[in-house]
């Protein structure tokens, strides 16, 4: 923060264009401005809102001593302390006072959002409290068109912001937040020497973010690999759980396989008379009495439901009939005819007839 004072300040009008455009114009203007040539001045500004105007500001270099330029080099900006409020968002007509330990500056802002007129004073150290009150008058005279005054008793200290993309200052209830975009500009330092320190600031924060970015990683590895090992942990509870309950588990499926064996021999079975009656009828009337069993089989390796029947016929027609009267049997899974070579005067064939599982009962003792 340096002393307001020493620094000249101009409102120049802007033609429209490019940020960079708009540097060239404030150079040119501070070059016609000042009986000194640009590179022996420090100098910033800070763009209206509209881009109409900028408000610039120049002090010559001689002005500062080599022991104050070496202490700049560590500082995040550089600027004239009436600088400091330009981040505020102030009426038209507000005047800012602002009393430094021996100066009392007032900054004048416009209707561009940017101070239009800034003068100082300075004070002598031994002055009362009625040569302190003439001066704020003259100053404010001196000004004119004052609306609001705020009036800060120091200078306007930088905070700690949240975020690295903008710089809090503050004095009392006034602050200023200065954009990134506002930062580069008033700061006064020699351009090419700025270029360089953004160029070095960047790189540190992108390594920081990195450095962040792979702690954050670790963490979370770090919260991964806990979680493994309680994984583990539980996993190994529940298997010395299982362990201890797998003999009484097997003791309970060995009786369970025991139960279904004793269901299936006692329910599961080859049922052949019950098989022949359903098919014949109790008292044959549904088998013609011109058909006659020649073989009746039943095999395991066809399933429990299938019995094969071989039967011969003088009357073939009879054959239709009965395959009909099979149809209609409501335990009837599936029923095949199949002819057979004949033999002499008789026409046989071959009966195939599947039930329904569970259909048929065993029949009682």
């Amino acid at each position: 923060m340096l002393p307001s004072a020493l620094f000249v300040t101009r409102t120049i009008p802007l033609a429209v264009g490019a940020p960079a455009e708009v540097a060239n114009q404030v150079e040119l203007a501070v070059e016609g401005l000042s009986p000194f040539p640009l590179a022996q001045l420090y100098y910033g500004w800070a763009k209206a809102q509209d881009g109409s105007k900028a408000f610039v500001f120049a002090a010559y270099r001689r002005r500062f001593t080599s022991e104050q330029v070496t202490g700049w080099e560590g500082a995040e900006v550089v600027l004239p302390s009436f600088a400091a409020t330009l981040g505020a968002k102030l009426e038209p007509g507000t005047t800012v006072l602002i009393w430094e330990a021996d100066a009392l500056t007032a900054v004048g802002w416009g209707d561009a959002g940017i101070p239009e007129r800034v003068s100082s004073r300075s004070i002598d150290t031994s002055a009362d409290d009625a040569e302190k009150a003439r001066l704020k008058d003259e100053l404010l005279a001196s000004l004119g068109g004052t609306k609001v005054i705020v009036e800060l008793t120091a200078p306007p200290e930088p905070q700690s912001g949240k975020s690295d993309r903008e710089l809090i200052f503050q004095a009392g209830e006034f602050t200023s937040r200065l954009s990134p975009e506002v930062t580069a500009t008033v700061d006064v330092r020699d351009r090419s020497e700025l270029a360089l320190l953004r160029g070095a600031h960047q790189r540190d924060r992108m390594l920081w973010r990195t450095i962040l970015g792979m702690a954050a990683v670790l963490g979370i590895l770090a919260i991964g690999e806990f979680a493994l090992i309680g994984g583990r942990a539980w996993q190994g509870v529940r298997l010395a759980k299982l362990n201890a309950q797998k003999p009484i588990v097997d003791k309970i499926m060995t009786a369970q396989d025991l139960a279904n064996r004793i269901e299936d021999l006692a329910t599961k079975q080859l049922l052949p008379l019950e098989m022949l009656t359903e098919l014949v009828g109790v008292n044959l009337e549904r088998k013609p009495s011109d058909i006659q069993f020649t073989r009746v089989q039943t095999d395991k390796s066809r399933g429990l439901y299938t019995v094969v029947i071989d039967a011969q016929t003088t009357n073939a027609p009879q054959m239709s009939v009965y395959q009909s009267a099979l149809e209609k049997l409501p335990s009837k899974e599936k029923v095949e005819f199949l002819p057979q070579p004949s033999r002499g005067q008789f026409a046989t064939f071959r009966i195939i007839f599947t039930f329904k599982p569970g259909v048929l009962k065993p029949s009682a003792s």
